[in-house]
């Protein structure tokens, strides 16, 4: 049990330092910092954009192979047994999700979670449309349709192996397509 609580901690913990180090400065606000189109280098010169975030997984080959099916990602890159890393990315190749098996490591149990501690977000044209058929193809509902005070719609799934799923339609968009 104190393994399962500190390595949740630590799995989040991960992902607040890839996104400090990514340049972010608050994730827990409404306030509006900057606009796309005003994102630059750092400071230094030197270009930082987040690349990818990792999940480790009991079945990196067949979740991959849903994502690609149900979702329009693509391979970019897979890896041996027995890790079976696979590097997924959106159709337009802006982000990348690598998903592998660290048999060393216990997977977290991700069913068991709350989808705010961790969900991978996916912006869509069409919140309900994306909820239907995802359901039709092996997904759950974790959280049905709601819309926030800016008016943003969404809905929280899960896949097929418990892992948060989020699917919204920005009000007003937050990054440039």
């Amino acid at each position: 049990m104190i393994y399962k609580v500190v390595s949740h901690k630590l799995l989040i913990l991960t992902l607040m330092a890839a996104f400090t180090i990514a340049g972010c400065v608050s994730v827990h606000t409404t306030e509006t910092h900057s606009k796309p189109s005003e994102h630059k280098m750092t400071n230094h010169g030197n270009r930082i954009r987040l690349e990818h975030v990792a999940i480790n997984v009991e079945d990196p080959v067949e979740m991959a192979k849903w994502y690609c099916e149900n979702l329009g990602m693509k391979i970019v890159r897979k890896g041996p047994e027995p890790v079976n890393m696979h590097f997924i990315s959106d159709a337009g190749g802006n982000m990348m999700l690598e998903i592998y098996h660290n048999p060393p490591d216990a997977v977290p149990n991700y069913r068991s979670m709350n989808p705010l501690s961790l969900h991978i977000a996916f912006m869509v044209d069409d919140v309900e449309k994306t909820r239907r058929r995802l359901v039709a193809a092996g997904a759950t509902i974790a959280t049905d349709i709601t819309v926030t005070d800016s008016g943003d719609k969404l809905v929280m799934l899960r896949d097929p192996w418990g892992v948060p799923i989020q699917f919204l339609k920005r009000a007003e968009p937050m990054l440039s397509y």
